[in-house]
Protein backbone atom coordinates (compact mmCIF):
# COMPACT_ATOMS: atom_id res chain seq x y z
CA UNK A 1 0.00 0.00 0.00
CA UNK A 2 3.14 2.24 0.20
CA UNK A 3 2.88 3.23 3.49
CA UNK A 4 6.47 4.06 5.13
CA UNK A 5 6.28 0.74 7.76
CA UNK A 6 5.41 -1.68 4.98
CA UNK A 7 8.29 -0.21 2.87
CA UNK A 8 10.86 -0.83 5.91
CA UNK A 9 9.21 -4.27 6.14
CA UNK A 10 10.20 -5.30 2.39
CA UNK A 11 13.86 -4.30 2.83
CA UNK A 12 13.78 -6.62 5.89
CA UNK A 13 12.94 -9.25 3.34
CA UNK A 14 15.27 -8.49 0.91
CA UNK A 15 17.89 -8.67 3.48
CA UNK A 16 17.21 -12.01 4.27
CA UNK A 17 18.71 -14.61 2.76
CA UNK A 18 17.08 -17.29 0.55
CA UNK A 19 17.60 -19.68 2.94
CA UNK A 20 16.43 -18.09 5.55
CA UNK A 21 13.07 -17.06 4.09
CA UNK A 22 12.57 -21.11 2.80
CA UNK A 23 13.37 -21.86 6.61
CA UNK A 24 10.59 -19.92 7.99
CA UNK A 25 8.30 -21.03 5.11
CA UNK A 26 9.19 -24.54 6.44
CA UNK A 27 8.83 -24.27 9.52
CA UNK A 28 5.57 -22.60 9.46
CA UNK A 29 4.24 -25.31 6.97
CA UNK A 30 5.46 -28.12 9.15
CA UNK A 31 3.67 -26.34 12.25
CA UNK A 32 0.60 -26.08 10.15
CA UNK A 33 0.70 -29.55 8.68
CA UNK A 34 0.72 -31.12 11.89
CA UNK A 35 -1.82 -29.25 13.39
CA UNK A 36 -4.21 -29.71 10.27
CA UNK A 37 -3.78 -33.47 10.91
CA UNK A 38 -4.55 -33.46 14.62
CA UNK A 39 -7.93 -31.58 13.31
CA UNK A 40 -8.82 -34.51 10.49
CA UNK A 41 -7.30 -37.33 12.75
CA UNK A 42 -10.59 -38.64 14.61
CA UNK A 43 -12.30 -38.77 10.92
CA UNK A 44 -10.33 -42.11 9.72
CA UNK A 45 -11.06 -43.59 13.31
CA UNK A 46 -14.10 -43.01 14.23
CA UNK A 47 -15.74 -46.70 14.28
CA UNK A 48 -12.90 -47.10 16.96
CA UNK A 49 -14.45 -43.77 18.79
CA UNK A 50 -18.11 -44.75 18.24
CA UNK A 51 -17.44 -47.88 20.04
CA UNK A 52 -15.10 -46.98 22.83
CA UNK A 53 -17.45 -44.06 23.87
CA UNK A 54 -20.96 -45.47 23.08
CA UNK A 55 -21.45 -42.11 20.90
CA UNK A 56 -23.69 -42.15 17.90
CA UNK A 57 -21.95 -40.61 14.16
CA UNK A 58 -23.32 -37.04 14.90
CA UNK A 59 -21.64 -37.01 18.31
CA UNK A 60 -18.15 -38.48 16.79
CA UNK A 61 -18.80 -36.17 13.60
CA UNK A 62 -18.45 -33.08 15.93
CA UNK A 63 -15.12 -34.00 17.50
CA UNK A 64 -13.69 -32.80 13.93
CA UNK A 65 -16.65 -29.99 13.21
CA UNK A 66 -16.29 -28.20 16.29
CA UNK A 67 -12.62 -27.06 15.15
CA UNK A 68 -14.67 -25.52 12.42
CA UNK A 69 -16.80 -23.87 14.42
CA UNK A 70 -14.76 -22.52 16.87
CA UNK A 71 -12.20 -20.71 14.48
CA UNK A 72 -14.69 -19.03 12.41
CA UNK A 73 -15.74 -17.39 16.29
CA UNK A 74 -12.29 -17.12 16.90
CA UNK A 75 -10.45 -15.77 13.60
CA UNK A 76 -11.07 -12.46 13.80
CA UNK A 77 -10.49 -11.56 17.48
CA UNK A 78 -7.11 -13.49 16.93
CA UNK A 79 -6.32 -11.29 13.98
CA UNK A 80 -6.47 -8.64 16.20
CA UNK A 81 -4.65 -9.61 19.30
CA UNK A 82 -1.95 -10.89 16.20
CA UNK A 83 -1.79 -7.20 14.88
CA UNK A 84 -0.86 -5.26 18.58
CA UNK A 85 1.37 -8.15 19.74
CA UNK A 86 4.02 -10.27 18.45
CA UNK A 87 3.57 -13.04 16.57
CA UNK A 88 6.50 -14.94 16.77
CA UNK A 89 6.07 -15.22 20.84
CA UNK A 90 2.31 -15.85 20.05
CA UNK A 91 3.14 -18.81 17.57
CA UNK A 92 5.55 -20.65 20.68
CA UNK A 93 2.73 -19.72 23.12
CA UNK A 94 0.40 -21.88 20.81
CA UNK A 95 2.39 -24.85 20.50
CA UNK A 96 2.41 -24.80 23.74
CA UNK A 97 -1.03 -24.95 24.15
CA UNK A 98 -1.77 -27.50 21.54
CA UNK A 99 0.76 -29.53 23.51
CA UNK A 100 -1.89 -29.25 26.44
CA UNK A 101 -4.88 -29.96 24.22
CA UNK A 102 -3.27 -32.99 23.00
CA UNK A 103 -2.55 -34.42 26.05
CA UNK A 104 -5.53 -33.10 27.40
CA UNK A 105 -7.74 -35.15 24.96
CA UNK A 106 -5.53 -38.48 25.03
CA UNK A 107 -6.25 -39.01 28.79
CA UNK A 108 -10.18 -37.74 27.85
CA UNK A 109 -10.23 -40.47 25.12
CA UNK A 110 -8.34 -43.08 27.24
CA UNK A 111 -10.77 -42.35 30.15
CA UNK A 112 -13.83 -42.57 28.00
CA UNK A 113 -14.94 -39.06 28.87
CA UNK A 114 -16.48 -37.53 25.65
CA UNK A 115 -17.66 -33.88 27.22
CA UNK A 116 -13.78 -33.18 27.94
CA UNK A 117 -12.31 -34.71 24.93
CA UNK A 118 -14.50 -32.77 22.83
CA UNK A 119 -13.35 -29.21 25.25
CA UNK A 120 -10.01 -30.26 24.46
CA UNK A 121 -11.21 -29.84 21.06
CA UNK A 122 -12.09 -26.15 21.40
CA UNK A 123 -8.94 -25.17 22.47
CA UNK A 124 -7.36 -27.26 19.91
CA UNK A 125 -9.50 -25.21 17.63
CA UNK A 126 -8.05 -22.00 18.68
CA UNK A 127 -4.62 -23.12 18.52
CA UNK A 128 -5.15 -24.23 15.08
CA UNK A 129 -6.66 -20.58 13.81
CA UNK A 130 -3.86 -18.36 15.45
CA UNK A 131 -1.30 -20.64 13.84
CA UNK A 132 -3.15 -20.28 10.66
CA UNK A 133 -3.64 -16.30 10.77
CA UNK A 134 0.07 -15.77 12.20
CA UNK A 135 1.23 -17.92 9.56
CA UNK A 136 0.41 -16.50 6.32
CA UNK A 137 1.13 -13.00 7.56
CA UNK A 138 4.86 -13.97 8.80
CA UNK A 139 4.98 -15.48 5.88
CA UNK A 140 4.03 -12.85 3.68
CA UNK A 141 6.43 -10.27 5.23
CA UNK A 142 9.32 -12.97 5.14
CA UNK A 143 9.37 -12.80 2.00
CA UNK A 144 10.03 -10.19 -1.09
CA UNK A 145 7.13 -9.34 -2.81
CA UNK A 146 7.76 -11.19 -6.37
CA UNK A 147 7.28 -14.48 -3.93
CA UNK A 148 4.85 -13.08 -1.75
CA UNK A 149 2.02 -15.24 -3.58
CA UNK A 150 4.22 -18.34 -4.03
CA UNK A 151 5.14 -18.57 -0.42
CA UNK A 152 1.69 -18.33 0.87
CA UNK A 153 0.88 -20.61 -1.37
CA UNK A 154 3.16 -23.48 -0.51
CA UNK A 155 2.31 -22.61 3.47
CA UNK A 156 -1.78 -22.81 2.44
CA UNK A 157 -0.87 -26.18 0.78
CA UNK A 158 -0.06 -27.68 4.31
CA UNK A 159 -3.81 -27.55 5.13
CA UNK A 160 -4.56 -30.67 2.64
CA UNK A 161 -1.25 -32.15 3.08
CA UNK A 162 -1.77 -33.06 6.72
CA UNK A 163 -4.94 -33.61 5.93
CA UNK A 164 -3.67 -36.90 4.17
CA UNK A 165 -1.32 -37.62 6.73
CA UNK A 166 -3.76 -37.19 9.64
CA UNK A 167 -6.00 -39.50 7.21
CA UNK A 168 -3.30 -42.01 6.26
CA UNK A 169 -1.29 -42.32 8.85
CA UNK A 170 -4.21 -42.30 11.93
CA UNK A 171 -5.34 -45.60 11.56
CA UNK A 172 -2.03 -47.11 12.21
CA UNK A 173 -1.48 -45.04 14.94
CA UNK A 174 -4.52 -46.53 16.44
CA UNK A 175 -3.37 -49.67 15.61
CA UNK A 176 -0.06 -49.11 17.56
CA UNK A 177 -0.54 -46.96 20.04
CA UNK A 178 -4.72 -47.24 20.72
CA UNK A 179 -6.86 -44.79 19.28
CA UNK A 180 -6.48 -42.17 21.98
CA UNK A 181 -2.87 -41.53 20.90
CA UNK A 182 -4.35 -39.57 17.69
CA UNK A 183 -5.30 -36.65 20.25
CA UNK A 184 -1.82 -36.53 20.59
CA UNK A 185 1.06 -37.57 18.64
CA UNK A 186 0.55 -35.01 15.32
CA UNK A 187 0.94 -32.16 18.55
CA UNK A 188 4.27 -33.61 19.63
CA UNK A 189 5.17 -32.84 16.03
CA UNK A 190 3.91 -29.36 16.02
CA UNK A 191 7.41 -28.69 17.98
CA UNK A 192 10.03 -29.99 15.39
CA UNK A 193 7.99 -27.14 13.09
CA UNK A 194 7.76 -24.15 15.90
CA UNK A 195 12.18 -25.32 16.48
CA UNK A 196 12.85 -24.51 12.81
CA UNK A 197 10.68 -21.55 12.36
CA UNK A 198 12.29 -20.13 15.44
CA UNK A 199 15.42 -19.98 14.15
CA UNK A 200 15.36 -17.95 11.12
CA UNK A 201 12.89 -15.51 12.14
CA UNK A 202 14.11 -12.99 14.18
CA UNK A 203 12.90 -9.90 13.60
CA UNK A 204 9.57 -11.02 12.23
CA UNK A 205 7.31 -10.60 15.46
CA UNK A 206 5.82 -7.17 14.29
CA UNK A 207 3.98 -6.53 11.33
CA UNK A 208 4.20 -2.78 11.48
CA UNK A 209 7.13 -0.86 13.14
CA UNK A 210 5.10 1.94 14.41
CA UNK A 211 2.52 2.32 17.12
CA UNK A 212 -0.18 -0.68 17.62
CA UNK A 213 -3.33 -0.04 15.16
CA UNK A 214 -6.27 1.67 16.23
CA UNK A 215 -9.62 0.95 16.76
CA UNK A 216 -10.40 3.11 13.66
CA UNK A 217 -7.84 1.21 11.60
CA UNK A 218 -9.67 -1.92 12.55
CA UNK A 219 -12.63 -0.77 11.63
CA UNK A 220 -11.40 0.18 7.86
CA UNK A 221 -10.77 -3.25 7.04
CA UNK A 222 -14.35 -4.32 8.18
CA UNK A 223 -15.62 -1.70 5.99
CA UNK A 224 -13.16 -2.26 3.23
CA UNK A 225 -15.61 -3.13 0.12
CA UNK A 226 -12.20 -5.49 -1.30
CA UNK A 227 -11.96 -7.22 1.87
CA UNK A 228 -15.61 -8.54 1.53
CA UNK A 229 -15.57 -8.95 -1.82
CA UNK A 230 -12.45 -11.47 -1.82
CA UNK A 231 -13.75 -12.75 1.67
CA UNK A 232 -16.72 -13.92 -0.46
CA UNK A 233 -14.79 -15.65 -2.68
CA UNK A 234 -12.99 -17.94 0.31
CA UNK A 235 -16.64 -18.53 1.31
CA UNK A 236 -17.85 -20.02 -1.95
CA UNK A 237 -14.35 -21.41 -2.63
CA UNK A 238 -14.44 -23.10 1.37
CA UNK A 239 -18.20 -23.78 0.38
CA UNK A 240 -17.74 -25.84 -2.48
CA UNK A 241 -14.80 -27.78 -1.48
CA UNK A 242 -16.27 -29.13 1.67
CA UNK A 243 -19.32 -29.91 -0.04
CA UNK A 244 -17.56 -32.10 -2.65
CA UNK A 245 -15.24 -33.67 0.14
CA UNK A 246 -18.49 -34.62 2.08
CA UNK A 247 -20.95 -35.68 -0.57
CA UNK A 248 -19.33 -37.34 -3.17
CA UNK A 249 -18.22 -40.89 -1.64
CA UNK A 250 -22.25 -41.03 -0.98
CA UNK A 251 -23.20 -39.99 -4.10
CA UNK A 252 -20.51 -42.32 -6.18
CA UNK A 253 -22.14 -45.06 -4.36
CA UNK A 254 -25.40 -44.01 -4.14
CA UNK A 255 -25.91 -43.00 -7.48
CA UNK A 256 -23.12 -44.54 -9.65
CA UNK A 257 -22.90 -47.96 -7.54
CA UNK A 258 -19.68 -48.00 -6.44
CA UNK A 259 -18.45 -49.70 -3.16
CA UNK A 260 -18.03 -47.23 -0.50
CA UNK A 261 -14.10 -47.99 0.21
CA UNK A 262 -13.59 -47.47 -4.09
CA UNK A 263 -15.67 -44.07 -3.37
CA UNK A 264 -13.87 -42.56 -0.83
CA UNK A 265 -10.55 -43.79 -2.36
CA UNK A 266 -11.47 -41.92 -5.73
CA UNK A 267 -12.59 -38.63 -4.09
CA UNK A 268 -9.39 -38.59 -2.05
CA UNK A 269 -8.00 -37.06 -5.42
CA UNK A 270 -10.25 -34.29 -4.88
CA UNK A 271 -8.17 -32.63 -1.65
CA UNK A 272 -4.91 -34.35 -2.97
CA UNK A 273 -4.35 -32.20 -5.92
CA UNK A 274 -4.32 -29.44 -3.71
CA UNK A 275 -1.27 -29.71 -2.42
CA UNK A 276 -0.22 -28.84 -5.82
CA UNK A 277 -2.90 -26.31 -6.60
CA UNK A 278 -2.35 -24.04 -4.11
CA UNK A 279 1.62 -23.75 -5.00
CA UNK A 280 1.05 -23.24 -8.41
CA UNK A 281 -1.61 -20.59 -7.76
CA UNK A 282 0.80 -18.28 -5.99
CA UNK A 283 3.80 -19.40 -8.67
CA UNK A 284 1.42 -18.41 -11.52
CA UNK A 285 0.50 -14.71 -10.26
CA UNK A 286 3.89 -13.71 -9.10
CA UNK A 287 5.57 -15.49 -12.34
CA UNK A 288 3.16 -15.62 -15.27
CA UNK A 289 0.75 -12.05 -14.37
CA UNK A 290 3.58 -10.27 -13.09
CA UNK A 291 1.93 -10.18 -9.44
CA UNK A 292 -1.58 -9.52 -10.53
CA UNK A 293 -4.35 -11.73 -8.63
CA UNK A 294 -7.53 -11.45 -10.09
CA UNK A 295 -6.41 -13.17 -13.51
CA UNK A 296 -5.62 -16.38 -11.34
CA UNK A 297 -9.21 -15.89 -9.32
CA UNK A 298 -11.07 -15.75 -12.21
CA UNK A 299 -9.87 -18.69 -13.75
CA UNK A 300 -9.97 -20.79 -10.66
CA UNK A 301 -14.17 -20.18 -10.79
CA UNK A 302 -14.59 -20.29 -14.69
CA UNK A 303 -12.61 -23.78 -14.60
CA UNK A 304 -14.30 -25.66 -12.06
CA UNK A 305 -17.65 -24.84 -13.13
CA UNK A 306 -17.59 -27.54 -16.41
CA UNK A 307 -16.34 -29.80 -14.00
CA UNK A 308 -18.78 -29.14 -11.21
CA UNK A 309 -21.43 -29.99 -13.63
CA UNK A 310 -20.29 -32.87 -14.79
CA UNK A 311 -20.24 -34.14 -11.36
CA UNK A 312 -24.12 -33.59 -11.72
CA UNK A 313 -24.41 -35.30 -15.36
CA UNK A 314 -22.03 -37.69 -16.23
CA UNK A 315 -22.17 -41.28 -15.10
CA UNK A 316 -18.50 -42.60 -16.37
CA UNK A 317 -16.51 -43.18 -13.89
CA UNK A 318 -13.38 -42.06 -15.88
CA UNK A 319 -14.89 -39.26 -16.48
CA UNK A 320 -15.97 -38.50 -12.93
CA UNK A 321 -12.61 -39.01 -11.60
CA UNK A 322 -11.34 -36.58 -14.47
CA UNK A 323 -13.86 -34.00 -12.95
CA UNK A 324 -13.28 -34.81 -9.44
CA UNK A 325 -9.69 -33.98 -10.31
CA UNK A 326 -9.90 -30.78 -12.54
CA UNK A 327 -12.63 -29.41 -10.11
CA UNK A 328 -10.39 -29.84 -6.31
CA UNK A 329 -7.42 -27.92 -8.62
CA UNK A 330 -9.42 -25.61 -9.80
CA UNK A 331 -11.36 -24.63 -6.53
CA UNK A 332 -8.16 -24.70 -4.53
CA UNK A 333 -6.62 -22.10 -6.85
CA UNK A 334 -8.68 -19.35 -4.83
CA UNK A 335 -7.82 -21.26 -1.93
CA UNK A 336 -4.06 -20.48 -1.83
CA UNK A 337 -4.48 -17.14 -3.43
CA UNK A 338 -7.15 -15.69 -1.72
CA UNK A 339 -4.76 -15.34 1.52
CA UNK A 340 -1.88 -13.49 -0.40
CA UNK A 341 -3.98 -10.93 -1.54
CA UNK A 342 -7.03 -9.97 1.37
CA UNK A 343 -3.78 -8.79 3.22
CA UNK A 344 -2.59 -6.78 0.17
CA UNK A 345 -5.54 -4.48 -0.09
CA UNK A 346 -5.14 -2.91 3.47
CA UNK A 347 -2.62 -1.49 5.11
CA UNK A 348 0.52 -3.45 6.72
CA UNK A 349 -0.32 -2.52 10.08
CA UNK A 350 -3.59 -4.25 9.99
CA UNK A 351 -2.84 -7.27 7.66
CA UNK A 352 -3.18 -9.47 10.11
CA UNK A 353 -7.07 -8.66 10.22
CA UNK A 354 -7.58 -8.90 7.22
CA UNK A 355 -6.22 -12.34 6.65
CA UNK A 356 -8.40 -13.36 10.02
CA UNK A 357 -10.97 -12.07 8.30
CA UNK A 358 -10.55 -14.26 5.59
CA UNK A 359 -10.11 -17.12 7.69
CA UNK A 360 -13.65 -16.28 9.23
CA UNK A 361 -15.44 -15.98 6.07
CA UNK A 362 -13.66 -19.53 4.72
CA UNK A 363 -14.66 -21.38 7.20
CA UNK A 364 -18.08 -19.96 8.01
CA UNK A 365 -18.57 -21.60 4.17
CA UNK A 366 -16.95 -24.89 5.24
CA UNK A 367 -19.04 -25.15 8.35
CA UNK A 368 -21.89 -24.28 6.73
CA UNK A 369 -21.77 -26.64 3.25
CA UNK A 370 -21.66 -29.93 4.52
CA UNK A 371 -25.00 -28.92 6.56
CA UNK A 372 -26.87 -27.23 3.76
CA UNK A 373 -25.41 -29.66 1.41
CA UNK A 374 -27.05 -32.22 3.45
CA UNK A 375 -30.42 -30.95 3.34
CA UNK A 376 -30.51 -30.37 -0.51
CA UNK A 377 -29.72 -33.67 -1.43
CA UNK A 378 -32.37 -35.01 1.19
CA UNK A 379 -35.05 -32.80 -0.33
CA UNK A 380 -33.64 -32.67 -4.43
CA UNK A 381 -31.29 -35.44 -4.55
CA UNK A 382 -27.85 -35.44 -5.66
CA UNK A 383 -28.00 -34.01 -9.25
CA UNK A 384 -29.53 -30.33 -8.06
CA UNK A 385 -27.40 -30.39 -5.82
CA UNK A 386 -24.25 -30.47 -7.50
CA UNK A 387 -24.93 -28.60 -10.38
CA UNK A 388 -26.33 -25.48 -7.68
CA UNK A 389 -21.87 -25.88 -7.17
CA UNK A 390 -21.53 -25.43 -10.92
CA UNK A 391 -23.91 -22.23 -10.30
CA UNK A 392 -21.84 -21.06 -6.89
CA UNK A 393 -18.83 -21.04 -9.46
CA UNK A 394 -20.11 -18.88 -11.77
CA UNK A 395 -21.76 -16.78 -9.25
CA UNK A 396 -17.37 -16.89 -7.87
CA UNK A 397 -16.76 -15.49 -11.39
CA UNK A 398 -18.88 -12.96 -11.49
CA UNK A 399 -17.24 -11.57 -8.43
CA UNK A 400 -13.55 -12.40 -9.45
CA UNK A 401 -14.04 -10.04 -12.71
CA UNK A 402 -14.64 -6.74 -10.71
CA UNK A 403 -11.70 -6.93 -7.96
CA UNK A 404 -9.54 -4.14 -8.27
CA UNK A 405 -5.63 -5.29 -8.50
CA UNK A 406 -3.91 -5.05 -5.31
Amino acid sequence: MGDGPADDIEAAASDRSVRAQALVVAGLSTLSAALAAYEIAPASVTPLIRDALAIDATRAGLLVSVMFGVAVVASLPAGAVLDRTNSRFALALTVGAVLVAGVWGWVAAERGNYYSLLASRVLGGVVFVVVWNAGIDIVSRAVTVDRRATAVGVFTASGPAGFAVGQSVSPSVASWLGWPAVFVVYNVLSVAGLALFWSSSRGLGRSSSGPAPTRAEFGDVLRNRSVWLVGTLGFLAYALYLFVNSWAPSYLTDEIGLSLGLSGLLVAVFPAVGILSRITGGYLSDRLFGGRRRPILVGSFLVAAPFLFALASVRSVGVLVVALLGAGFAIQLTLGLSFAYVRELVVQRVAATAVAFQTSLGLAGAFLSPIAGGALVESAGYEVAFLLTAGLALVGVAIAAVLPEP
